[in-house]
């Protein structure tokens, strides 16, 4: 037996020998786990990140053009493109940031960027950030095509956030500052932030 479960061991038995209903030794159990989330989550945990984003609130669709497309976010839009990607992120924008959260009441990056693939492309993806890298094969920068998934990481170097690419480096995503919002790569804190590109495996 390792020395530190030789140590929990006789705790348990010294707590149960002190006290019949061993709660303190429960309460204390419980808490170091709470403490041990806590101290986990903060560090794969958002940034609040000021920035402006390049669209923060839902977008009135337009008409095509007859020699053209439109997509939901009025960009330049191709005949490759994804509608019900665009769609869905647009009903999304404005949503605000919630840590933890899964609904439009308030979403994180990961349930927004978790939800969004379900709906879109029928897929289930792990619901954090960082585990979503065992969902993709990485890619760099320059591979980069629409649907996408965007790693970034936070000021510890731990991969902390994730986004959907849509095009001209340009993604969606549920930021700190901004809740649902479309973003530049090119922004000064995404740019030194952005980790890798992940080619969703389908």
């Amino acid at each position: 037996m390792k020395p530190a479960s030789v140590l929990k061991t006789a705790t348990l038995l010294l707590c149960c020998a002190l006290c019949a209903s061993c709660e303190s030794l429960q309460k204390f159990l419980a808490r170091d786990l709470e403490d041990e989330d806590f101290i986990i989550g903060k560090l794969y945990a958002d940034e609040m990140v000021r920035e402006t984003p390049v669209i923060a609130t839902p977008v009135q669709p337009k008409p095509a053009p007859v020699d053209g497309c439109s997509n939901a976010l009025g960009l330049k839009c191709d005949n490759g493109d994804n509608a019900l990607l665009y769609e869905t992120v647009n009903s999304w924008l404005g949503v605000p940031y919630k840590y933890g959260g899964t609904d439009r009441s308030g979403i994180d990056c990961s349930a927004f960027v978790g939800t969004v693939y379900r709906d879109v492309y029928g897929v289930t993806l792990h619901r954090t950030a960082n585990d979503m890298l065992g969902d993709v094969s990485l890619i760099g920068r320059s591979q980069l095509r629409e649907g996408d998934l965007l790693f970034f990481t936070n000021s510890k170097g731990k991969v902390s956030h994730v986004g959907i690419y849509l095009k001209n480096n340009l993604f969606a995503h549920s930021s700190t500052s901004n809740g649902v919002s479309v973003s530049s790569l090119e922004s000064k804190y995404w740019n030194t932030h952005f980790y890798k590109g992940g080619r969703v495996k389908m």
